[in-house]
């Protein structure tokens, strides 16, 4: 039962636009010391997945920086590699507009590789997964493609891509796509299992039809012609999708939450980011600090409450943080009162400066501003 992956680093960067200018999604900053794909490819390397295609689109420097050896994911191995797949690379003259063209650039990658199925994730789903029940589930029900989704038990305003309803024996009845949430139906989580060959048929087949759209020009109308069969593997553990700007904000401050961390950072099966030795942060005296993840190398003076910062941040005196996401590098001035607010990298906030966002619209200040 060999299987590889596949990894999207780029489909969503429109939904998060300020905070994806100069990177793909999955290299995004989350939880003080990780990029979003950091997520999914320990997930990968911990279920015994090493030969993984990471397609990309534009903007991957930070990613191929971040990723360097893969060393830090045990991922640097002999014979299976993680390998950048970038548009252009097998003669394509256009970028992808959906997954499903996206996958087609990695067709001759999925061609050489001697493995019975491929797990495709996007890097906008953080969760902690063991991949291997999953491909044994998918063998076991017999369909084409099993989708991994967890069930919602109320109705919700938030759409969804792909939305899908099944039977006792999670094969799929019914299917729609970007469309609200509905008690009872599961909600994709952006991961599938296909059958390496049939994937590498389907491309081959779909490319020169125009069709690009995974959900919609693949599973949906396949699904409606009755050619192929959809089970869902139904997760239960703690999944956090950062599809767009504010539940990329609301995600990260759900991190205080005791049992979304112990859902997402279980030691058995451990998230691993690239190491970087800093500094044990230094709170200096004076300083308020009150229910915060912060990473290393800080120097804190100031009040510091309900927030996430990421390493080698510094808090002038009299400074006060509420409720904030603030990244790596950042410098926040004295006496500056800040609340519902998303620093980029490096920011600088000058002494006085108030910036009060809410809840349901974050501030944004991009990398390397001053404010």
């Amino acid at each position: 039962m060999k299987a590889m992956g596949i990894i999207f680093s780029n489909i969503y960067d429109s939904t998060l636009a300020e905070l994806t200018g100069v990177r793909t999604i999955a290299s995004l900053p989350f939880g003080g010391r990780y990029r979003q794909i950091d997520f999914v490819l320990s997930d990968m390397s911990n279920s015994g997945i090493y030969n993984i295609g990471i397609i990309t689109k534009y903007n991957y420097r930070s990613l191929m920086d971040h990723l360097g050896s893969c060393a830090d994911w045990d991922l640097n191995r002999k014979n299976e590699s993680v390998v950048i797949l970038p548009p252009f690379a097998e003669g394509d003259n256009s970028v992808y507009h959906g997954k499903l063209e996206a996958l087609h650039t990695a067709v001759h990658f999925l061609e050489r590789a001697d493995y019975d199925y491929v797990v495709v994730c996007d890097s906008t789903v953080l969760c902690n997964i063991d991949f291997r029940p999953v491909i044994a589930y998918h063998i076991r029900s017999g369909c084409d493609v099993t989708v991994i989704a967890k069930k919602e038990t109320k109705s919700s305003g938030k759409k969804r891509p792909l939305i899908l309803k099944t039977n006792r024996k999670h094969t799929v009845t019914d299917m729609m796509l970007d469309t609200a949430v509905r008690p009872e139906y599961y909600t994709g989580m952006g991961m599938f299992v296909f059958n390496r060959q049939q994937l590498v048929d389907t491309l081959n087949d779909t490319y020169p039809k125009g069709l690009t759209h995974l959900e919609k020009d693949y599973l949906q109308r396949r699904f409606n012609d009755g050619s192929i069969k959809i089970s869902v593997y139904p997760f239960t553990g703690v999944v956090l999708q950062n599809q767009d700007v504010l539940s990329y904000y609301k995600n990260s401050l759900r991190l205080l939450e005791k049992d979304v961390r112990d859902g997402l950072f279980n030691p058995d099966f451990p998230i691993y980011t690239k190491i970087r030795d800093e500094a044990p942060t230094y709170y200096c005296e004076g300083s308020e600090i009150n229910d915060c993840l912060i990473a290393d190398g800080c120097t804190l003076y100031g009040s510091v409450k309900k927030s996430i910062l990421f390493r080698d941040v510094f808090v002038d005196k009299g400074a006060r943080i509420e409720s904030c996401v603030v990244m790596q590098g950042t410098r926040i001035g004295k006496g500056a009162n800040i609340r519902h607010v998303i620093f980029d990298k490096d920011a600088t906030v000058r002494d006085g400066t108030v910036l009060i966002g809410s809840p349901e619209h974050p501030i944004i200040i991009q990398k390397g501003e001053t404010v």
